[in-house]
C-alpha cells in the first residue's frame, strides 16, 4: 500500500509517496519551481487564489507519478497538511467565491479585538483558549462587512485543507483542529462556539460536517481517481494544519513534546494535556492532532511570521545569484553578532507575539564600511533566531519551557547560523530528523485509513540524523548578540 502525503504550503505544494509497511520514502516533489507569490491589495492584506493550490496539488502529483518509482494505481490513502488560518468561500456549487485570505492577513484584527471585549475575555480564553485576533473567524467577519454581497453566496465556510479535500472527493468536512485554528471552537463545550456564531451573526450551516482529523474525509471522485492515476477506491484519511501536522511527523505527540519548524514562518509547538493558554494572548493554544473528546491534547503554538520570507526576500532582491547553500556559506564568514548589525524580520504582516502589533522588518546600524553581504545574511538568520527565541521565552507563560526540540532537517534548519543560534540562545537542543510535512500528512493517512493502530506506531521509524547541542565555546558572544538584539527590538 502506497500513502499519499500533500503539504499545501504558502509558497509552493510538496507531495510525498510513502511505502506504507516499511514507513519510508518513495518520492518526493515540489510544484511550482518558482515560489507562489503572496498577493497584497492593499497593505496589510495577504491573499491567494485556491484554484491555484488545486492546480498545484495536481502537477505535484502528476509530477510524482512521472517518476515511475511507483505504481500511482497503489495509493489508497491521502494525508493533507496546510497553511493554517487561512479562509476559504465556496457557494452550492462548490465554485471559489473569492481569494483566500491568509494567515499573514492582518485585515481583520480589529474585528477580532471587538469580538474579544463583546464576548469577555475570560470565556474567550477558557472557552476558545485564544482571542479570535485576526484569524478565521474574524476574517470571516471582515468578508460579512465589506463584502456583503460575496458573503451572502456562501455555502460552505473551509479551512484550506478542507477545499483541498473538497476537491478530490466532492465532500465538505472538517474538525476540531482545524476549527480550532480559526477560533471557532468551544473546548468545553466541545461543539462550535455558540457565542462566538451569535457575536458575529454567522449561521452554523456555513460549516461543514465537524469529524476526526484521522478519519474517512471522502472517497477519492472517479474522475479525480481517472486524472491522477490513484487507486479508486482511495480515500482522504488525514487532514491537518501545517504545525499540528509538523509535531506529527516529528512524533511530537504527548505532554512535555516540543517541535519547532522555520519554514516561510517560524513556530515553537509544544503539547499539553491541560487547557493552557496565554493570559496576554501572545501564543496560541489549539487541539492538535490527537485531541478528542477522551483526551486532551493541546498544541501551544509560538508563531513568527517573518522568518523563511526574509531569507527569500534577501535573496531574491540582493542576492540572486547566490543559492540559498551560497547564502548560508557566505553567512558563517562573518563573526557572531554580525559586527554589531541588527536584524528585526518582522515584516510578513502583524505578529501574534506582540498582541497582533505590525512592527515591520528593518536593520539597525548598518555601516556601510563595516558590513557586506555575510554580515546582511548573518544578522537576517540570527535576526530569525533570536526573534524565535524571544518567542520561546513568552512560551513559558502558558507553561510550556522546552528543554530539548525537534526540528525537520530543512528551510532554516539547513542554515548552520540560525540552527547554532537559536540553540545558544535558548540553551536548548535540538534534533535534526529526516521527516517533513508532505511525509508527515502521508503517515497520517496511513492512521486515518487504519493501516496503522496509532500515531505512534505511524511515526515509531524517523531517522535522526543530527543534535545540536550548545556550543560553549559562543554561547557567551551569542547571548551578548542576542542582548543586543533585545535592546533593538525595545527602540521599535
Amino acid at each position: 500500500m502506497i500513502l499519499c502525503g500533500i503539504d499545501l504550503g504558502t509558497s509552493s505544494v510538496k507531495v510525498s509517496m510513502v511505502d506504507a509497511a516499511k514507513q519510508t520514502l518513495i518520492h518526493s516533489v515540489s510544484f511550482p519551481e518558482q515560489e507562489n507569490e503572496i498577493l497584497s491589495p492593499q497593505p496589510g492584506f495577504a491573499e491567494q487564489d485556491p484554484n491555484h493550490w488545486w492546480y498545484c496539488v495536481q502537477q505535484a502529483i502528476l509530477k510524482a507519478n512521472a517518476s515511475g518509482l511507483y505504481d500511482p494505481s497503489q495509493v489508497q490513502a491521502i494525508g493533507i497538511s496546510y497553511q493554517m488560518h487561512g479562509l476559504v468561500l465556496v457557494d452550492r456549487d462548490q465554485k471559489v467565491l473569492r481569494n483566500a485570505i491568509i494567515w499573514c492577513d492582518s485585515r481583520a484584527t480589529p474585528y477580532g479585538e471587538k469580538a474579544y471585549e463583546s464576548i469577555g475575555k475570560s470565556h474567550c480564553q477558557s472557552h476558545l483558549l485564544n482571542s479570535p485576533g485576526n484569524f478565521t473567524a474574524a476574517k470571516l467577519a471582515w468578508v460579512k462587512e465589506n463584502e456583503p454581497e460575496i458573503y451572502a453566496q456562501i455555502d460552505q465556510v473551509l479551512l484550506p485543507g478542507d477545499f483541498i479535500a473538497l476537491r478530490l472527493t466532492g465532500q465538505a468536512s472538517t474538525s476540531p483542529s482545524a476549527l480550532s485554528e480559526g477560533i471557532f471552537w468551544d473546548f468545553k463545550g466541545q461543539k462550535i462556539s455558540q457565542e462566538l456564531l451569535a457575536h458575529f451573526g454567522f449561521d452554523a450551516a456555513l460549516f461543514p460536517k465537524v469529524q476526526d482529523v484521522f478519519s474517512n474525509h471522502g472517497k477519492l471522485l472517479a474522475e479525480q481517481s481517472k486524472a491522477l492515476g490513484l487507486h479508486p477506491s482511495a480515500i482522504v484519511a488525514y487532514k491537518a494544519g501545517d504545525q499540528p501536522n509538523n509535531a506529527l511527523s516529528l512524533a511530537v505527540l504527548e505532554p512535555g513534546d516540543i517541535a519547532t519548524t522555520a519554514g516561510t514562518s517560524g513556530v515553537v509547538y509544544g503539547v499539553s494535556d491541560q487547557l493552557k493558554f496565554d493570559p496576554e494572548n501572545r501564543v496560541n493554544s489549539f487541539a492538535h492532532v490527537n485531541h478528542d473528546a477522551h483526551q486532551t491534547r493541546i498544541g501551544v503554538l509560538m508563531c513568527i511570521n517573518g522568518t523563511g520570507i526574509l531569507n527569500r526576500w534577501l535573496r531574491q532582491q540582493f542576492f540572486s545569484e547566490m543559492s540559498y547553500e551560497a547564502m548560508n556559506a557566505n553567512a558563517m564568514r562573518s563573526p557572531i553578532g554580525s559586527k554589531q548589525l541588527i536584524c528585526l524580520p518582522f515584516g510578513n504582516g502583524a505578529e501574534r507575539i506582540f498582541q497582533n502589533r505590525n512592527l515591520g522588518a528593518s536593520f539597525q546600524g548598518l555601516d556601510f564600511n563595516q558590513h557586506g553581504a555575510s554580515e546582511i545574511i548573518r544578522a537576517a538568520h540570527e535576526g530569525i533566531a533570536f526573534s524565535m527565541a524571544y518567542g520561546i521565552e513568552l512560551m513559558g507563560a502558558a507553561g510550556i519551557v522546552p528543554k530539548r526540540m525537534k526540528a525537520g532537517h530543512a528551510n532554516m534548519y539547513l542554515s548552520p547560523v540560525f540552527t547554532q543560534s537559536i540553540v545558544n540562545a535558548t540553551d536548548t537542543s535540538v534534533d535534526l530528523l529526516k521527516s517533513d510535512g508532505a511525509m508527515g500528512a502521508a503517515l497520517g493517512a496511513g492512521v486515518g485509513s487504519g493501516y496503522y493502530s496509532s500515531a505512534r506506531e505511524a511515526m515509531s521509524k524517523l531517522e535522526k540524523l543530527q543534535t545540536i547541542d550548545p556550543n560553549p565555546a559562543e554561547q557567551e558572544a551569542t547571548q551578548e548578540a542576542y542582548a543586543a538584539w533585545k535592546a533593538g527590538l525595545a527602540k521599535v
